[in-house]
């Protein structure tokens, strides 16, 4: 008899519950919409905006704001691991995929966003419920006036690089403050 046979994997005792609630995207977007992108992740970090509904389904936080770079921090639990008790790797595609679309963000004026073309990422190092704080920093690498790159990086709570990422991101609306670099 195996370990899986002696005890019932569908028991009460063993079942568990997250309850996760959100404010609707629509009236947040529509606040935030005259606002420049570092101005609205600045508002989500410091609580003026409700947080995406994704950031409360996961569970992470803005934690740093500068121009052309964003921190996410997430503590990471159970209801983000799969059955071999790692974190699913979706978990830090989320991460990046918001850390370095914000960082974007941080460069645009009001009224200017940006969606995701392509996202690629390294898995160097497993992370779990275990792992500690986990961050996810997003680098704008070139902002362009249709297409903008992007880096990321998933470290664990130690300090550990777990994740690289590369991102495209597709330019919509006004132009981009594009820096001058004669400047």
């Amino acid at each position: 008899m195996t370990a899986a046979e002696s005890i019932d994997l569908h028991s009460p005792d063993l079942r568990r519950a997250r309850v996760v609630e959100w404010q609707a995207p629509g009236p947040v977007a529509k606040a935030a919409l005259p606002m420049s992108g570092i101005e609205a992740m600045r508002a989500i970090r410091d609580g003026r905006l409700p947080p995406p509904p994704m950031a409360k389904l996961i569970g992470f936080r803005m934690a740093v704001v500068d121009e052309g770079r964003i921190v996410m921090e997430l503590e990471p639990h159970e209801s983000l691991e799969n059955t071999i008790g790692l974190l699913h790797g979706a978990t830090a595609a989320a991460l990046l995929d918001t850390a370095m679309g914000c960082a974007i963000s941080t460069m645009l004026p009001a009224g200017q966003t940006s969606v995701t073309l392509d996202l690629k990422l390294t898995y160097l190092r497993p992370l779990s419920a275990r792992s500690g704080t986990i961050s996810a920093e997003g680098k704008v690498i070139k902002l362009g006036r249709q297409t903008s790159y992007a880096e990321g990086f998933v470290r664990d709570g130690r300090g550990n690089l777990a994740v690289h990422a590369t991102a495209t991101f597709s330019m919509l609306g006004g132009e981009p403050k594009v820096p001058d670099k004669a400047k």
